[in-house]
């Protein structure tokens, strides 16, 4: 047992053997890495966000970035053993749903990211989802410096043997949960998701590694909308648009089985936001196994690679 308490999260004393064992095998996030992808096809989603945006007036426009974050923070409240991550050698449920994701200050080589890192409440509507990202995407392009960015930019002032002493300090203080607070709220590292949104830079397909910083066990790489033949469930083929995102994951969270079972989920609810997403109210409570079982059988049938 761990001799202070986390301020981010319990640990979790109950896990079955093996799965406690994982993190001294495997002491490194990318020695644990699963590889994972997932295809949505977008066709509804596309004619629900344009009859959403068409009753939206001057308020923000969503598209389908918010609308996969939105389904991401709902899929950690349905599959609370996604939302773990480990430190010191130990596995933590993670207190509340945090998604980091950044956005490129301007579309040129040389500019600067803007990482954003948002909490979601579990009961968020769509339309409070979209305001909050659009509003912290404007903040991050606006060039105002944050928190993390005044201190990244004191600490590489440093000389190099002092700043390795001061990340090894934060290390250590890290792995014996003794990391204020303060620190980790505002770091984007430590979340339960990050998402890169290549797609927005034309960027059609790539992975991204897991960073040994932080407790994020969870990074999805969206690519852009394409084309693809697919065969249906009577075997015949057809054409569809469809959004592929390359997922990067610590197998010791959860297994692959599980990991699929929860981003098949996000498909699920991407596919069908009319019928899982609240605009003005949360979703019925009723409709959780429902939810449950129909992304658990879509899954079994579709059949998405995971490599690992």
């Amino acid at each position: 047992m761990p001799l202070f308490r986390r301020p981010d999260g319990d640990v979790l004393k109950d896990l079955d053997p093996i799965r406690r064992m994982m993190p001294y095998l495997m002491p490194r996030r990318n020695d644990s890495v699963i590889y994972h992808i997932s295809y949505i096809e977008v066709a509804e989603a596309r004619a629900w966000l344009r009859n959403y945006n068409r009753n939206r007036g001057t308020q923000p426009r969503a598209t389908l970035f918010h609308l996969l974050v939105h389904a991401c923070a709902k899929m950690f409240y349905r599959r609370l053993a996604v939302n773990r991550f480990v430190a010191g050698g130990r596995i933590y449920q993670r207190k509340g749903v945090w998604i980091s994701f950044a956005a490129k200050i301007d579309l040129t080589d040389d500019a600067p990211l803007a990482t954003v890192k948002l909490n979601f409440p579990e009961n968020e509507t769509f339309d409070e989802c979209v305001k909050r990202i659009t509003e912290a995407i404007h903040e991050g392009r606006s060039g105002r410096n944050s928190r993390i960015d005044r201190e990244v930019r004191f600490l590489t002032k440093l000389p190099g043997p002092l700043l390795r002493m001061v990340i090894a300090a934060g290390e250590w203080l890290d792995r014996w949960n003794l990391l204020p607070g303060s620190m980790i709220d505002p770091d984007p590292m430590y979340t339960s998701m990050f998402l890169a949104n290549l797609g927005s830079l034309n960027i059609d397909s790539a992975y991204h590694h897991l960073y040994e910083y932080g407790t994020c066990g969870v990074f999805g790489a969206v690519g852009t909308v394409k084309k693809i033949t697919r065969m249906d469930r009577g075997e015949r083929q057809h054409t569809c648009d469809v959004l592929q995102i390359n997922w990067t994951l610590d197998e010791r969270i959860n297994d692959a089985f599980y990991y699929h079972q929860s981003m098949a989920m996000v498909r699920e609810f991407m596919e069908n936001p009319g019928r899982y997403f609240a605009t003005s109210s949360p979703a019925p409570e009723e409709t959780m196994e429902a939810q449950r079982s129909r992304a658990a059988s879509k899954a079994l049938k579709s059949g998405d690679p995971v490599i690992g």
